[in-house]
């Protein structure tokens, strides 16, 4: 199938990674409510959205990929934190642990659809309150999952990662790219 490939998300960094894969997506944004359920785990919740977003703005017969990602530390699921004192308890949290970026992606094209999830353990150096304060002043925090971007100021805190380093910017790309050709998708 040949035409325009759907993200049916919002997110800069997930459409930067799918432009440097030689894709040309266009951008829908789903509007889905991402409550977490009674007893949820990181992974059913990550993958149930990344559902929930592709079937809120695919039609059929288009190629589509959708994600959701969430940081995991100690069985604790961090979404955005939306302001900066919930950043700052995220951080703080997250400072001098290993976690794991968590994400779930579902995929659609002309032989089926399928979804899988991602995970990615990364391990922090133990953070100053100064630096935590002086990283949320930047503003990026707030609308990253655990509060931080590891292709932005996020990697100074980082001591090493195993697993996928496009999955902690929000995209695991290799297996996106091996999803979308397996179900039949030649869109640019």
């Amino acid at each position: 199938m040949n035409g325009p490939l759907i993200l049916a998300s919002g997110s800069p960094q997930r459409l930067s990674l799918l432009l440097k894969a030689g894709f040309k997506p266009e951008v829908r944004i789903p509007e889905v409510d991402e409550s977490i359920l009674p007893g949820e785990s990181a992974e059913s919740l990550v993958e149930r959205l990344a559902v929930k977003k592709l079937d809120a703005v695919i039609s059929f017969g288009e190629c589509g990929v959708a994600a959701d990602t969430v940081v995991s530390v100690n069985e604790k699921i961090l979404g955005k934190p939306g302001s900066p004192e919930i950043a700052l308890e995220m951080l703080q949290t997250l400072s001098g642990e290993t976690h794991k970026v968590i994400t779930g992606v579902a995929l659609i094209g002309p032989k089926g659809r399928h979804s899988l999830v991602v995970a990615t353990q990364v391990k922090w150096k133990e953070l100053t309150k100064d630096e935590i304060v002086t990283y949320i002043e930047t503003g990026e925090p707030l609308n990253k999952a655990g509060g931080y971007g590891i292709q932005g100021g996020g990697k100074d805190f980082v001591v090493s990662f195993e697993g996928s380093f496009d999955n902690i910017v929000g995209l695991p790309v290799d297996e996106v790219v091996s999803c979308l050709s397996d179900l039949g998708c030649t869109c640019s």
